[in-house]
């Protein structure tokens, strides 16, 4: 963060500074929302959620060393030589903050939704553009209403492009998070089943996402994933260039190969370019995210060699499709971070075209998908049987439809567990030379204790 001072915090927020305290120039170079991660010459900004109040971290944040507060609450027994900014609500205030500070820098900002890939085409955004320009991009899953706006609060002079992800679980929430950034560049990766419960069909995920598209400026641009039928239909009513594999795409691909192991091949065809590629990363679902890329980069100017180079340096984020190599020739597949049924299929696919001889797959409860939840678990199941998968470990409730499907479909080995404890149990019978394990949930599951299990059980490969 660039540094700022008192009065332009007042400015922002538009706030009013308590008595007892007139040094507009007071510098503030951080804004913390989290009491336990107070340093020198921090802002502590408190938030109110539906179980915690952070007014009452106040008095921790400033003995801890910030300098000063927000506060929608009267703060009797004020510390001396300390600032307090009363406003009427802190979320709004430090919405306001970010959108100010945002607007001191004269970058493109790329806005990144979709109900599967956002994270990875925000990685492959960043590695791409990241060869001509300095990048800024969200990191974990700072994508909400919380960490989006603290991610903006990261900017430094030395930025030159901003990449930020969105999620949503409702409606009026992409709204809310464009609305501060208002990309020069808005990207929707796909329309898929996550968060069904809450808004009731895709149609309405389509509606929630493309609350994106009226705060991309008048001369920006709208990448879409041509090959999902609910995104390409938009192109007659919006502006937007399609990347995928289908004719009508501006930006196409076709993997032509790949070890199995590592990465894949693909044939890369733009407006200015025509060549194979290397892609360090299994799945041909990762076309999307390097075609996305591929059209930002020439965008923003990047030459196809530079294009190549961002491609070849792209890595997951944690527990985003990790490839784990162990002794005995056992590859580990760590996709715990999250899973609804298209991004369970996906991986699920690079499973079967891996080039282990057993191939074995730990799935648990995907979350959020309401009255569908049965049909969408054992549909992952039947999928199981069709590619080809040797064995099952079904972890929690849910999963049991996936463990049922599975049984319908022929897998010759299901195991049902009924949480993470029970799982670790079996984990002994899927481990075998040469076998590729897949591991994936959703986020609520946690099944990362099970990826950490399986590497105790097994020996490193320093080969």
């Amino acid at each position: 963060m660039e540094t700022i001072t008192l009065g332009q915090l007042l400015e922002a927020v538009g706030g009013r500074l308590l008595d007892g305290y007139d040094r507009l120039d007071t510098p503030i170079s951080q804004v913390e929302t989290d009491s336990r991660s107070i340093h020198p010459g921090t802002l502590f900004l408190p938030l109110v959620g539906d179980r915690f109040d952070g007014h009452a971290y106040i008095g921790a944040a400033l003995e801890g060393g910030a300098i000063g507060c927000v506060t929608a609450r009267e703060v009797e027994n004020r510390r001396p030589g300390k600032f307090y900014v009363k406003v009427e609500d802190t979320q709004k205030a430090l919405r306001d903050l970010a959108f100010w500070y945002k607007n001191r820098f004269a970058i493109p900002f790329i806005g990144v939704t979709g109900s599967v890939g956002k994270t990875t085409t925000k990685d492959m955004l960043a590695a791409v553009l990241g060869v001509k320009y300095r990048v800024l991009k969200t990191e974990g899953n700072f994508n909400n209403n919380v960490g989006l706006p603290l991610t903006l609060l990261r900017l430094s002079a030395s930025d030159q492009i901003a990449v930020l992800e969105m999620g949503m679980d409702d409606f009026g929430q992409i709204d809310y998070l464009a609305g501060i950034v208002q990309p020069d560049l808005g990207v929707i990766t796909n329309i898929g089943d996550a968060h069904i419960e809450r808004l009731g069909s895709r149609e309405n995920i389509l509606k929630a996402k493309c609350e994106l598209l009226p705060h991309i400026k008048e001369d920006g641009l709208v990448i879409l994933n041509g090959d999902d039928p609910m995104l390409s239909a938009l192109k007659g009513t919006t502006p937007a260039l399609l990347c995928g594999q289908g004719e009508g795409c501006s930006y196409r691909a076709q993997v032509t190969g790949g070890d199995g192991v590592s990465h894949i091949h693909c044939r890369l065809i733009t407006p200015n370019m025509d060549r194979e590629v290397k892609i360090p990363a299994l799945g041909e679902h990762m076309i999307y995210p390097t075609l996305i890329a591929a059209a930002a980069g020439e965008r923003f100017g990047l030459t196809p060699d530079q294009i190549e180079e961002g491609i070849n340096r792209f890595v997951p984020t944690r527990m985003r499709m990790n490839v784990l190599r162990r002794g005995e020739g056992i590859t580990i597949l760590d996709d715990t971070y999250n899973a609804n049924p298209q991004s369970m299929r996906a991986a699920i696919s690079v499973l079967a075209d891996s080039m282990g001889s057993f191939k074995a797959a730990v799935l648990g409860d995907m979350l959020e998908l309401g009255p569908f939840a049965p049909a969408l678990h054992t549909g992952v199941g039947e999928y199981l049987g069709t590619v080809g998968v040797d064995c099952l470990v079904a972890v929690g409730e849910l999963a049991q439809h996936i463990a049922q499907g599975a049984r319908d479909a022929g897998v010759a080995q299901v195991i049902s567990c009924r949480d993470r404890e029970e799982a670790k149990a079996v984990l002994p019978q899927v481990i075998r030379p040469d076998s590729t394990i897949l591991l994936k949930a959703s986020r609520g599951m946690k099944l990362e204790e099970l990826t950490a299990r399986l590497l105790e059980l097994t020996a490193e490969d320093y080969s």
